[in-house]
């Protein structure tokens, strides 16, 4: 059994490098947290990744880039008649993102379509996904992920999971909140970003978002604030640690998406509170200093 399972969905990204080129790269927010987690816990196989793709030649890279990362593969279903999604990111000089996507009729689109699909969730430690996770999903779907994803809570698995508010792959914001606050109830690592949740719920301040947490109690939740660093209300504001700033900012594609993998993986080995909002934060910082959502890996 993996100690981390995340459900979502891989794209090929293709991003600027230099004047004129453009590098190749395989991204997506559940799958960058999965990469970075398995790096941060170092043994092959303790993260397991849950998708659809298809028989393409992108596709197969990806199951090889995936493989070199130590991912578990072997929950990723092959689609014969739809392929990965592509974006294109190109960053500003403060390293502000631009995307483009073609991703309407990707194979991860087809996640949980059948009921089979549900039945038979991979069990873990902890089973993380996001609120894009349930955005690509047709209703149905994210009905049957939900219901899954509650049995199994009550056989032991924690549930984590980031809203990542993104307005353009909804229906509607209604149909959003309902479909964020149906996971927010079965969540215990809560991994939300301030700005998507003022933008999702109308919270007038930082405060009221904060606040809105506190009133539960949660196994582990960091509360991110960009270069600011996370908060956490499970623990006294003193016992917070100093967050340092990035040194330089490249590229911020992937910075709550390696926070996130940061902290899972401290959670994971045993880390307090505290531990864990310096893990996510400290690699988030290395990570938007390089181009691309997934740095490349510190030479053996």
């Amino acid at each position: 059994m993996p100690r981390l399972l995340a459900i979502g969905e891989v794209m090929a990204e293709i991003r600027t490098a230099g004047d004129d080129g453009f590098a190749m790269g395989f991204a997506g927010d559940s799958y960058n947290t999965a990469v970075y987690a398995a790096r941060e816990l170092g043994r092959r196989g303790d993260v397991a990744y849950l998708t659809r793709i298809g028989t393409e030649p992108l596709s197969a890279a990806l199951m090889r880039q995936a493989a070199d990362e130590g991912l578990d593969v072997s929950h990723v279903a092959v689609d014969p008649d739809r392929n990965i999604g592509i974006y294109s990111v190109s960053t500003d000089a403060h390293g502000e993102r631009s995307f483009h996507y073609w991703r309407a009729d990707s194979a991860a689109r087809r996640l949980f379509a059948v009921e089979e699909t549900a039945m038979f969730m991979p069990r873990a430690e902890i089973i993380y996904l996001s609120g894009i996770t349930l955005a690509i999903l047709a209703p149905a779907a994210r009905h049957r992920l939900v219901e899954a994803l509650a049995a199994c809570r009550a056989a032991g698995t924690r549930i984590a999971f980031d809203s990542n508010y993104r307005p353009k792959l909804w229906e509607d914001a209604a149909t959003a909140r309902a479909a964020m606050k149906a996971l927010w109830d079965i969540t215990d690592i809560a991994l939300p970003s301030i700005d998507d949740e003022m933008a999702l719920f109308g919270d007038a301040s930082e405060e009221a978002v904060i606040g809105r947490f506190a009133a539960r109690c949660w196994h582990g939740i960091a509360i991110k604030r960009g270069v600011r660093g996370p908060v956490s209300p499970a623990i006294a504001a003193v016992a917070h640690p100093a967050f340092s700033p990035a040194s330089k900012v490249v590229d911020t594609t992937a910075a709550g998406d390696s926070f996130n993998g940061g902290y899972l993986a401290a959670l994971l080995q045993g880390a307090d509170e505290a531990a864990r909002l310096s893990a996510g934060h400290d690699l988030a910082a290395r990570v938007v200093g390089t181009p691309g959502a997934i740095m490349p890996r510190d030479p053996a």
